[in-house]
């Protein structure tokens, strides 16, 4: 229900966005055949331009968001690497109850190795 009424505003924005873009006076002229755009055709002109920019800033957007979202997953990589050399370095005396934890777990995956298999 949000994303459709989420959509229902971006289009209604586009909408307004377009009827600004098409009524507002710019310096810019086309010229077809040596006459100067006007009227209507002049008014497809221009949003036929903003229909072209909104399509390629949506691809840009669309990119962008691949981009940063795999920059994201490498700096929390760094950032959880980071934190367990400092976790490490400050409290270096968990090493010694970490060390039967671990032979504890082994030995209970060994053991429970072959139930595991079978399921």
């Amino acid at each position: 229900m949000l994303a459709r009424n989420v959509a229902i505003a971006l289009v209604l924005a586009l909408i307004a966005l377009l009827a600004w873009v098409m009524l507002r006076t710019s310096d810019i002229t086309v010229v077809v055949d040596g006459q100067r755009l006007g009227g209507p055709m002049e008014l497809a002109a221009k949003g036929w331009g903003l229909l072209v920019a909104v399509v390629v800033l949506s691809c840009a957007a669309i990119l962008l968001t691949f981009v940063f979202a795999g920059i994201a997953l490498i700096l929390l990589g760094a950032l959880v690497l980071a934190s367990l050399v400092a976790l490490a370095l400050a409290f270096p005396f968990l090493l010694p109850l970490l060390i039967p934890l671990f032979v504890v777990w082994v030995f209970v995956a060994a053991v429970r190795g072959d139930k595991a298999g079978d399921s």
